[in-house]
């Protein structure tokens, strides 16, 4: 035994040694392993690391401040400015002093009833009226609700007529709401009131906007060489966890910052992608109160009828005491729909483009500049497909990311389309085309052949609204530039619209969220030379189900609304 111990100690000094000597002889190799062994080996390591960084993400402190209040700070009219529009905004909600109640006592729209409330002629409408319908809410045990705060839409409409309109939405706050609506065509009409979501639920989503701003969260990969890295990146992010890289916009101020890599300086960054969504934000019981088919888009039931029938307009004697104006209210009708097609009202005069060729005679001559996300790129990619001459030019940009081109020679058009800067929530952008859109358009000359389209607002959902109001500002006073050194330039701005709903959507898009930027964005552009598109009526007026990115009937609408803009009827303008 000891024999075969001491034999095999021989063996293993023996090959000690010779390991010994192979490495002194080969020393100077071993020091001049080339970097590419060496970044090839960090670069898997890296990729090991990049994809558990959902699991490494930065510890956010639950203080909206943290996030709102980057970037430069506001003037004392900006300031003041924003307390107005915050106040604008303000939501009612259950009592503070109380804790969450249990779903039992939450609004259920199963137990809920709506009641159309006779006219002052009785039960007869004419066109011209106001339709008043009552809503009373009650929880699951059947009980009234005694506060007010549910986020409720209301739509009349005539499906043998392919019309409709969105109401307008009154909360009293105290379980009871009207919802109010312009009669504008004869015929039946039927009413319907959908609880997008409960006042408790509505409490939940205010809490993540103010607090949770990271629930989204992005990345950027840096590279140099074989060397890579992938980091976390935010508007906002806690600097006291591991160095900063600073992007912060030297020209508007806007803040955005990505982690330092370990192995790699901040300015090897090539791109921004979404990172990811984080999970478990909410406790089991708030889950229950975003439930599909149960408590999130929901219809409400009538108590009794739900049809009215519209008469003809009344003479001009009667209709003067009767008559409605869609601006006396802060959301009012901005038009309806009749026969499936778009009907602007306050003066606007809308046109059919049902022929592509007529669609090219309007644009002619024409630089069409699309800025922001998804929503807009939309009518790009819905003009290219509609206008056989307008060919898409291949600048080689990712798909469904941009930049994009289209050139239509014959008719000389030109139609471009560029993403908004961070946050954007797209697969993958080039670090070089992150562009912030109040600079694009500090670099156009403007003029009467030039239109410029706006759509900002779905990739700032997650955020305090204090963000979305900084952004919106730096593009309001570079379009007033613009309009100052070319009064002729055309500006169109398209609002946010209404979208498919689960829970998990609702945690980071809620359609709360959306009309909540929806209205800042329509107070800071009131009394600009721009135009709407009112992207939000159009999807709620209309029968088609609620989709981020409206189905073609709709959009179809909205780039006749468009081009009317671009192309007004001067014979009926004159009328």
């Amino acid at each position: 035994m000891c024999r075969n111990l001491s034999k095999y100690a021989l063996i293993f000094f023996f090959l000690a040694l010779s390991g010994l000597i192979f490495l002194l002889r080969n020393i100077h190799t071993v020091e001049n392993w080339n970097c590419h062994t060496i970044s090839t080996l960090y670069q898997l390591q890296s990729r090991i690391q990049s994809s558990f960084i959902p699991v490494n993400l930065p510890t956010f402190y639950h203080n909206r401040t943290f996030c709102a209040h980057l970037g430069q700070k506001p003037s004392p009219e900006d300031e003041v400015e924003e307390r107005y529009l915050l106040d604008s905004i303000s939501w009612p909600g259950p009592p503070s002093h109380s804790s969450p109640p249990p779903l039992r006592q939450t609004s259920d729209p199963v137990h809920s009833l709506f009641a159309i409330l006779p006219s002052k002629e009785g039960r007869e409408w004419h066109v011209g009226d106001q339709l008043e319908v009552l809503v009373q809410m009650h929880d699951f045990l059947g009980r009234p609700k005694r506060y007010g705060g549910d986020f409720l839409l209301a739509r009349l409409h005539s499906p043998e007529l392919g019309a409709g309109v969105a109401g307008r939405v009154v909360d009293h706050r105290n379980g009871f709401y009207s919802a109010l609506f312009p009669l504008l065509w004869e015929g039946t009409a039927q009413v319907e009131i959908v609880m997008v979501h409960s006042s408790e639920a509505v409490a939940v989503l205010r809490r993540l906007r103010e607090e949770r701003p990271d629930r989204v969260f992005f990345k950027s990969l840096f590279r140099l060489g074989f060397l890579s890295e992938t980091t976390v990146c935010n508007m906002c992010l806690p600097p006291d966890q591991q160095p900063l890289c600073n992007y912060t916009d030297l020209y508007t101020g806007e803040p955005w910052y990505c982690y330092k890599p370990k192995m790699l300086s901040c300015d090897t960054r090539i791109n921004h992608a979404k990172g990811g969504y984080l999970k478990h934000l909410i406790t089991n019981k708030e889950a229950l109160l975003f439930q599909s088919g149960v408590n999130i888009k929901v219809h409400i039931h009538p108590s009794g009828t739900h049809r009215i029938s519209i008469q003809p307009r009344k003479d001009k004697a009667e209709e003067e005491n009767s008559s409605i104006n869609p601006e006396d209210s802060q959301l009012g009708a901005s038009g309806y729909y009749y026969e499936d097609s778009w009907r602007p009202l306050g003066g606007a005069m809308m046109r059919q483009f049902n022929q592509s060729s007529a669609v090219a005679q309007c644009l002619q001559n024409k630089v069409i500049n699309m800025y922001g996300d998804s929503t807009v790129r939309q009518w790009f990619e819905y003009l290219i497909a509609f206008v056989p001459d307008l060919k898409e030019f291949d600048l080689h940009s990712p798909k469904n990311v941009g930049p994009f081109m289209a050139v239509d020679s014959t008719h000389n058009i030109l139609l471009k389309y560029r993403c908004h800067g961070p946050p954007i929530r797209f697969t993958t952008v080039r670090s070089s085309e992150l562009r912030y859109v109040s600079n694009e358009l500090d670099g156009l000359a403007g003029g009467p052949d030039t239109v410029v389209v706006l759509s900002v607002w779905a990739h700032f959902s997650t955020f305090p609204v204090e963000v979305y109001i900084r952004r919106l500002r730096h593009i309001r006073r570079a379009l007033v530039r613009l309009l100052d050194r070319a009064p002729e330039t055309l500006v169109v701005i398209r609002s946010a619209n209404l979208q498919a709903l689960d829970q998990e959507v609702s945690l980071y898009n809620s359609d709360w969220f959306s009309l909540q930027l929806d209205l800042v964005l329509r107070a800071m552009f009131k009394g600009l030379n721009v135009l709407l598109v009112d992207a939000w009526q159009m999807t709620a007026a209309h029968h088609h189900p609620h989709a981020l990115h409206p189905p073609p009937a709709i959009v179809k609408n909205m780039i006749d609304t468009l081009l009317s803009y671009v192309c007004p009827d001067s014979t009926k303008s004159q009328k």
